[in-house]
């Protein structure tokens, strides 16, 4: 299964005056480069029919079994252009082993690693010129399963698709790196015990949306989930890890409970931060000790991790009974940081000392 021969079917590029005017600002997912990869698997055959081929719609029929049931899944990992020209990607076999485990907790079949990380060097190398080489800029790859067998029975699908698509990107958030209010939601969660908060899978990003709706209403970028089950402790954002850092320099991050997803950018910080010597706590997080702890003077930062973020700086949290505000404190010294450490390897300005970058295409 891991020595498929990938088939090429070329699309009509873009002109390259009109990727050069994208690739200027090209937001976050707003345009997609001109190829796409599927491989194809069945009970019967496994994994078979590789392709790199012209990005565009999909034939689905509408009795597949992803659009009544849900049963999909998806990476997200970024190439990132170095100085010399050369194109790497950063721990794409973490998003490997990542993308399996929420396969298996979906019912859908596991993807080889090494067949996983070729599929996403087959996209970068073939639309190389599509990334970008600004500040903050990046090539974002949307690695993704679907289960594509047409039935209406309650039952794991004999069949299924891995595609991967790319989108040039900038700063995830209009503005640019800046500390970010968020939302602490109420009543509305975004997992439970048991459920499917570790996995990577669309149904947990669509239960986050109307939280983020009111997030939007209240002035919030971003909202909090705390725990279904244990009131006031914290989940996770709606996409993104979360680190508060108190004023002696220890990081607290929730710990991963079955709830939470695995952020591979969550792991690399926690590295970061322990080989400079920084004091690490994964354990139970709550509202009430961040709150207390920016009153009294021992939590001085707050950020998010993410892929497509990095690292966010956290300004305020507001809920309807009080806000926590960080005031000119934000963003932290920390913070930014990690922040500069993390994207200088990432983009070849800071040494690879933890050989978490996977060469794509070389220096000219």
């Amino acid at each position: 299964m891991t020595d498929l021969t990938f088939t090429l079917s070329e699309a009509v590029r873009l002109p390259a005056a009109e990727r050069e005017a994208i690739l200027e600002n090209p937001g976050f997912g707003n345009y997609f480069t001109d190829h796409m990869v599927s491989i194809s698997w069945s009970r019967e055959a496994g994994w078979h029919d590789a392709a790199v081929l012209p990005y565009g719609p999909l034939a689905i029929d509408p009795g597949s079994s992803v659009l009544h049931y849900g049963q999909e899944i998806f990476e997200g990992l970024k190439a990132y252009r170095r100085p010399d020209g050369s194109i790497v990607s950063f721990r794409p076999i973490e998003n490997a082993r990542r993308l399996n485990e929420s396969a298996a907790r979906l019912a859908l079949p596991e993807l080889p690693e090494e067949l996983f990380v070729e599929a996403c060097r087959q996209l970068v190398q073939i639309d190389a010129d599509w990334v970008p080489a600004g500040e903050d800029q990046s090539l974002y790859l949307r690695p993704f399963m679907i289960a594509d067998e047409s039935f209406l029975g309650v039952r794991a699908a004999e069949k299924a698709r891995f595609l991967v698509i790319a989108c040039p990107s900038g700063a995830y958030f209009t503005g640019g790196v800046k500390p970010v209010s968020i939302w602490l939601s109420q009543g509305l969660s975004r997992a439970g015990d048991g459920g499917t908060g570790a996995a990577k899978c669309g149904g947990n990003y669509a239960a986050s949306l109307l939280p983020q709706q009111v997030a939007a209403e209240n002035g919030c970028q971003q909202v909090l989930f705390t725990d279904a089950q244990e009131e006031g402790r914290i989940d996770e954002l709606g996409g993104m890890n979360l680190f508060l850092v108190r004023a002696d320099g220890t990081l607290l991050t929730p710990e991963l409970n079955g709830n939470i997803l695995p952020g591979i950018t969550r792991r690399s910080l926690i590295e970061l931060a322990e080989a400079r010597g920084h004091k690490v706590e994964e354990r139970a997080v709550t509202v009430a000790e961040w709150r207390a702890g920016v009153a009294d003077g021992s939590i001085v930062e707050a950020f998010a991790c993410g892929t497509a973020a990095v690292i966010t700086p956290i300004g305020k949290l507001k809920a309807p009974e009080f806000e926590i505000d960080f005031g000119e404190n934000a963003p932290g010294t920390l913070t930014m940081s990690l922040r500069e450490e993390l994207t200088g390897i990432q983009t070849g300005v800071v040494a690879d000392s933890h050989n978490w970058l996977t060469e794509f295409v070389p220096a000219p």
